[in-house]
């Protein structure tokens, strides 16, 4: 099995022993995203500017393969509060468009930083030109 680690400046750099991403052949799992900016730093804010950063950071490390959120296959969610789905949801929808993935939502008792959302996904790409 051919493993490449994937990782981007436009992102966030991991905070721990783990890589921003890792590609198997035409599947790329990213690790989970908080609302960190590129620069390490906390997005303040709530639910939606939280989930505008953690959308933009996927989009960065998916651009480190030539892919796009058009080529997600699966995301999961991890939300703080499941009362904040209605206004996670609309942010999300306003970035995967008409393109709808997979996805499972979850309420966890406590994220790292204590932010509001975390976001990990599964994108299909091609081996060598980027998007499907």
């Amino acid at each position: 099995m051919n493993l490449k680690i994937v990782t981007t400046t436009s992102a966030p750099a991991a905070i721990g022993p783990y890589a921003q991403a890792v590609r198997v052949g035409n599947l790329l799992y990213t690790s989970g995203q908080i609302p960190l900016t590129p620069a390490g730093e906390l997005v303040a804010g709530g639910i939606t500017e939280q989930t505008n950063q953690v959308l933009d950071n996927l989009k960065a490390v998916l651009a480190a393969e030539g892919a796009s959120l058009k080529d997600v296959v699966k995301t999961t969610v991890f939300l703080k509060d499941m009362n904040q789905f209605a206004e996670f949801n609309s942010v999300y929808a306003s970035h995967f468009g008409d393109h709808t993935p997979a996805r499972s939502t979850v309420e966890v008792a406590r994220l790292p930083r204590d932010v509001f959302v975390e976001i990990e996904l599964i994108a299909a790409i091609t081996v060598e030109t980027g998007s499907i």
